[in-house]
This record gives structure tokens, C-alpha cells and sequence, in this order.
């Protein structure tokens, strides 16, 4: 817009003309923003607020009277302040450059002052506090023209062809030098002894390999030497190996020829001999049954021929009671009493037939012996169906 000013960040906005500025300065101080300025009646100018520097070359006198050739950098700037800005305006605004020129001044004469009240060992070993004391002396001078000092460096102290600082230089570039002839002698003797440390180990080296080599040579030697021996021992070895294997081949033949002739042999045997064995005992408990079957229908045989005989028996009992003189007392019951009698007399001699019967079959169980005993009784013997059994032949049990 027309009549509207800004000032840029690192500058400051001067606007003379119309009412007067803080503290009666003669123009208003704008920073940070804009201002509309009537044209004619208001006049801006701006002042810069960046850094500047000034360069200082300057000969100065120390306390012993030596002169040095000092090189200084001031880095300055003027103030954020409006009193710092309306100070440095009032005296640079027309002509900004003079800032480093009269900056360079006042630091020149700081600096011929200071290094007047120091010696050179001082200057050359405390640059740092030179630098402070300048700052220090010049910063209320700088102050009133505007300006501040943001740092001071002292690049370079020289003091021409007197040689002073040489001199001063010396001892401690002799020591230096000593130092480094010691480091040297040392490294020199250091590489000596690694060089003798070397060759001590290259022979040794050497040494151990030529051991080495004649361990290897004498085990090389015995191991041909055995080589060369096991060559019958191991034909030996071999051969002992064989024979081995062949007798141990052999009583594994002969044991499975044994396994085969039992399979095939013994064993046919034995189960044949069990198969007539168990066959003979059936036959024999066949013929028992048998046997006993016989003895027990013979007995059946003899009871019911007996029986089928006790009628006789009673006939001719009482046959033998025709002729006799029976006098019969009581009638009919003396009769039935004399019958009865006939039938147990029959009876009884049945049952004694029975029991010579019984006796003669407990003879034919016995032993051959005690038979021959039972028969010389007179009784009559009835063969038993074993006996039949028996006088066919011997039945062979195996």
C-alpha cells in the first residue's frame, strides 16, 4: 500500500518528521513490524542491525619495551535497544561504514594500553585473558555510540626481527627437541630390540623346524621299517583269521547238522514212539472196559441161571421130606411154615452159591499164585473174560 513501511529483521525503521521519538529522540524507532508514513511530511531511513566486523592491525609496546605486531577481529553489532538504536542512528545513519572504522579505533587503542601493562610471556600465554581485558575496557565506551561486542580473537602476536618470542621458544623447543631425540633413541632401540627379538625367533623357528623335520624323517623311517615287517604278520594274521572263521564255519555246519538230524530223525522217533504208546494204553483200557463188561454180564448170567434153578432146589428138598414122618400141628399154617422153610433153605444155598461165586472172581483179580490157592478148594472156577483176553497171547506195549 501506499505510504505503508516495513523494515526488514535485521534492520531498524527510522521516521523523522511530525512528533518526536521516546526520551525527545528526534525520530521514531520501528522494529518487528510495519508503519504507514505519510509521503512528504515523514521521512525513513533504515539502520542495520546485523553483525559487522572490524579488523584491527596494530604494533604495541609491552611492559619490557618490546614491540609487537598484533592482529585482532571485533565481531560487533548495534544494540536490539531503542536507546542502542537511536544512539548508533545519531551517529552512523548517514554513513553506516564508519561503525567498523572507528570501532577498529577504539579496540586499537584498548588493545595498545592493555599490552602496554603486560609482558610478552603474559601476551603469548594468556591470549584469552588479553581479550577479556579489551572487551572489558572498551564495552562502556562501545556502549555509547550503540554498538556491543559479541566476541574479540587475537589471531596473531609477532615481534618482528628482535627474535624475542623465539628466544623465549627455545628452552622449550629444546626440551621438545630432547624429548624428541629421547622418543627417537628410544624407538630406535625399541626397533633394535624388536629386530633382535626377530631374529631370535626366526631361529628359533628354524630350530623347532628342523626338529621338526627330523621327527617327521625318523617317524617316516619307522613307520616304512614297520610297513616292511607287517608284511609277513599281517599274511600271518590274515591266515589265523581264515582258519578261524573257517572252524567257526565248521561247528556252525555241524550244529545245524545236528538241529536237522534231531528234525528229521529224533524227533519222527519220538513222536512215533508216543503215537504207539498212547495207542497201546488205549488198547489196554479198551481190553479193561472190556473185561469188566464180561465179569459183570457172567455174574448177571450165573444169578439169573440160579434163580432159574431155585425151584428145582426147593423140589428136591422137599422131595427128600416125602418119606419122612412129619406131624404138622398147627393145620394150614404149620404148612406155609414148613414151606417157608424149603424156600429159605432154598434161598440160602443160593446165596451160597453166589458167594463162592463172588470169592472166585476176587481169586481171578489176585496174582496168579492166590488163584492156584482158590481153586484147590473143589468150588467151581469160571474163566473171567480177562483171562480169555489173556490166553490169546501177550499184547507187546511199547
Amino acid at each position: 500500500m501506499f505510504g505503508y513501511r516495513v523494515p526488514a529483521p535485521d534492520e531498524a525503521m527510522l521516521i523523522s518528521g511530525g512528533r518526536r521519538g521516546l526520551g525527545g529522540a528526534p525520530f521514531r524507532v520501528v522494529t518487528g513490524h510495519g508503519k504507514f508514513v505519510l509521503p512528504v511530511f515523514r521521512k525513513v531511513r533504515f539502520l542495520t542491525l546485523s553483525m559487522c566486523e572490524s579488523e584491527v592491525t596494530e604494533t604495541c609496546v609491552t611492559r619490557q619495551g618490546i614491540a609487537l605486531h598484533v592482529r585482532a577481529v571485533i565481531a560487533f553489532k548495534v544494540g536490539n535497544d531503542h536507546e542502542s538504536i537511536i544512539n548508533a542512528g545519531q551517529r552512523f545513519l548517514s554513513d553506516q561504514e564508519q561503525m567498523s572504522v572507528l570501532t577498529g579505533r577504539i579496540f586499537a587503542g584498548h588493545l595498545r594500553a592493555i599490552i602496554g601493562s603486560m609482558t610478552v610471556e603474559e601476551i603469548v600465554t594468556e591470549r584469552q585473558k588479553l581479550a577479556a581485558e579489551v572487551l572489558d575496557t572498551s564495552k562502556t565506551e562501545m556502549a555509547k555510540i550503540g554498538l556491543i561486542v559479541d566476541s574479540l580473537q587475537i589471531q596473531s602476536i609477532d615481534d618482528g626481527d628482535t627474535g624475542y618470542i623465539d628466544a623465549m621458544s627455545a628452552p622449550h623447543k629444546a626440551a621438545i627437541q630432547r624429548q624428541a631425540q629421547i622418543a627417537q633413541a628410544q624407538a630406535t632401540q625399541t626397533a633394535a630390540e624388536a629386530q633382535q627379538e626377530a631374529a631370535r625367533k626366526q631361529a628359533e623357528y628354524a630350530r623347532q623346524t628342523a626338529v621338526v623335520k627330523a621327527a617327521y624323517s625318523a617317524e617316516v623311517d619307522r613307520a616304512q621299517a614297520q610297513a616292511a615287517q607287517a608284511g609277513p604278520l599281517a599274511q600271518a594274521h590274515a591266515q589265523q583269521e581264515v582258519l578261524a572263521a573257517q572252524t567257526e564255519l565248521a561247528q556252525r555246519q555241524a550244529k545245524l547238522r545236528q538241529q536237522q538230524l534231531v528234525a528229521e530223525v529224533v524227533k519222527p522217533a519220538e513222536a512215533e514212539a508216543e503215537r504207539v504208546r498212547i495207542l497201546a494204553a488205549a488198547e489196554a483200557q479198551r481190553m479193561k472196559i472190556q473185561a469188566e463188561a464180561a465179569a459183570s454180564y457172567d455174574r448177571v448170567a450165573l444169578d439169573r441161571m440160579l434163580i432159574d434153578q431155585l425151584p428145582q432146589i426147593v423140589k428136591e428138598a422137599a422131595g427128600g421130606l416125602a418119606g419122612a414122618n412129619v406131624n404138622v400141628l398147627n393145620g394150614a399154617d404149620g404148612l406155609g411154615e414148613i414151606a417157608a422153610g424149603l424156600v429159605s433153605q432154598g434161598l440160602t444155598i443160593l446165596d451160597s452159591v453166589r458167594q463162592n461165586l463172588g470169592s472166585q472172581d476176587s481169586d481171578s483179580a489176585r496174582p496168579a499164585g492166590n488163584r492156584s490157592e482158590s481153586k484147590g478148594n473143589g468150588l467151581l472156577q469160571l474163566p473171567t473174560s480177562k483171562e480169555k483176553k489173556s490166553n490169546d497171547g501177550p499184547v507187546d506195549v511199547d
